[in-house]
């Protein structure tokens, strides 16, 4: 007897299958994407380089966790390298066809339906406003848009469930597991974790007087107490980053007394405070050149220079510490423990 010849496939199979490789690698890439924008290089020719740009995508990242309640630097950083792999393991195991109805479909609507939680919740507390850091620098998204976005790869995930059903293949088990390795070591190997966010020792009187002898003064009693002084100019890229993080961090611990010293013309207020969202941490403009310089330069010998941002911990107007590496020295956990240090007497 002749072999039963299988039943030949219609048109609607090859829609339904050409429809799924588009919309598989429409997902894939849009995962990859996300975790190449967040993870703090650039690709230039074949190679991966660091740049500030591509870092101040990662950062920003990174602190969305300090957002949610996470009270360390150093574990917002790898929290935020694991959310990248994961990224990057979705996107891969989608491009290889790695468990697809068993995992990897499920998985992707869950971490979506995670992502549009989270959005939610920036729309609630700062509104529907900036980017969401979806795509880091490269695609400016508003929160809202994200949402519409994520809830269409969601829709798309859906879909393919029903029409790109894969059957697994030979040492899928193998590949798997070297996409694993893979997608959560990458990025830690770019992206280097910085260990030393504890501020430096330092021990110099400072002198605050200035800020109380023209209008307005501070509201705040700077002179005496605990106080971490951040000293910056408008139009300072790296004080703009200080300043988004103190913002995140005057959010989560408002008993932490922050309180930044800013120098510039201003007409620049609103752009600083449009991208950093600051305005709610104590400030002073304060446009007096040279005292300003004075303050930033407490300590130093003559002729040495501080550059901005400059950021003094006080106590009774003696600097104790200084965050040398500006925002990666401000870490909420070193903040806590000094406020319930022993005063100064």
């Amino acid at each position: 007897m002749d072999p039963v010849s299988p039943a030949p496939k219609g048109i609607l199979f090859y829609i339904k299958r050409t429809l799924g490789a588009i919309l598989l690698l429409a997902l894939a890439t849009t995962f990859l994407y996300s975790a190449y924008t967040k993870s703090g290089v650039e690709l230039k020719g074949f190679y991966l380089v660091d740049t500030p740009g591509a870092t101040n995508a990662f950062d920003s990242f990174q602190w969305t966790f300090l957002d949610l309640g996470i009270n360390s630097m150093l574990a917002a950083g790898i929290i935020a390298r694991i959310m990248i792999g994961l990224e990057l393991l979705l996107g891969l195991f989608l491009l290889f066809h790695i468990y697809l109805r068993q995992f990897t479909y499920k998985a992707v609507i869950a971490i979506l339906i995670i992502f549009i939680a989270y959005l939610l919740v920036i729309m609630l507390k700062q509104g529907n406003t900036g980017n969401c850091g979806c795509f880091g620098n490269k695609i400016t998204m508003t929160p809202s848009q994200a949402i519409w976005k994520n809830a269409a790869m969601i829709t798309a995930a859906v879909l393919l469930m029903f029409i790109y059903p894969v059957k697994p293949y030979k040492f899928q088990e193998y590949v798997c597991m070297a996409l694993c390795a893979a997608s959560f070591s990458v990025p830690f190997a770019v992206n280097n974790i910085y260990i030393g966010t504890s501020p430096v020792k330092y021990s110099s009187p400072i002198n605050l007087e200035p800020l109380y002898k023209y209008e307005p003064k501070p509201t705040v009693e700077l002179r005496q107490g605990k106080h971490i002084i951040a000293f910056m100019s408008l139009t300072c890229p790296h004080c703009k980053k200080a300043a988004k993080l103190m913002h995140i961090i005057h959010q989560q611990h408002p008993d932490i007394p922050l309180f930044m010293v800013l120098a510039g013309n201003k007409d620049h207020k609103k752009q600083f405070f449009d991208e950093t969202h600051a305005e709610k941490v104590p400030y002073l403009h304060y446009p007096h050149n040279e005292e300003f310089e004075e303050m930033i330069n407490s300590g130093l010998k003559k002729g040495e220079h501080n550059g901005v941002p400059t950021i003094y911990w006080v106590n009774n107007s003696v600097i104790e510490y200084k965050s040398v590496y500006a925002y990666y020295q401000l870490d909420p956990k070193y903040m806590v423990e000094w406020m319930h240090a022993n005063p100064r007497p």
